[in-house]
């Protein structure tokens, strides 16, 4: 999902929390160490604080998390990466 602030590449719901996520592949698992940044993670949360307007409903908790991905890998979920303030 796009919009002014950023994208998001996934957003999903468990009972009263939504999770924006962030999904980086990469070649090898080594690339993945490098994959995320502070920047990314900014535009990342400045697209989920717009987006959550839409999806968050009252009494609802959001978080931001990122999925790491490389070929021969388990993916690596790394949950509520971001901390506003």
């Amino acid at each position: 999902m796009r919009n002014p602030a950023g994208e998001i590449d996934l957003i999903a719901r468990r009972g009263r929390m939504v999770a924006f996520v962030e999904v980086k592949a990469r070649q090898s698992a080594q690339a993945l160490d490098n994959a995320i940044d502070h920047h990314r993670l900014r535009r990342v949360a400045a697209a989920a604080r717009l987006a959550g307007q839409s999806y968050i409903a009252k009494g609802c908790d959001m978080r931001i998390d990122v999925i790491l991905i490389a070929p021969g890998c388990w993916p690596r979920h790394l949950v509520n990466v971001w901390q506003d303030g």
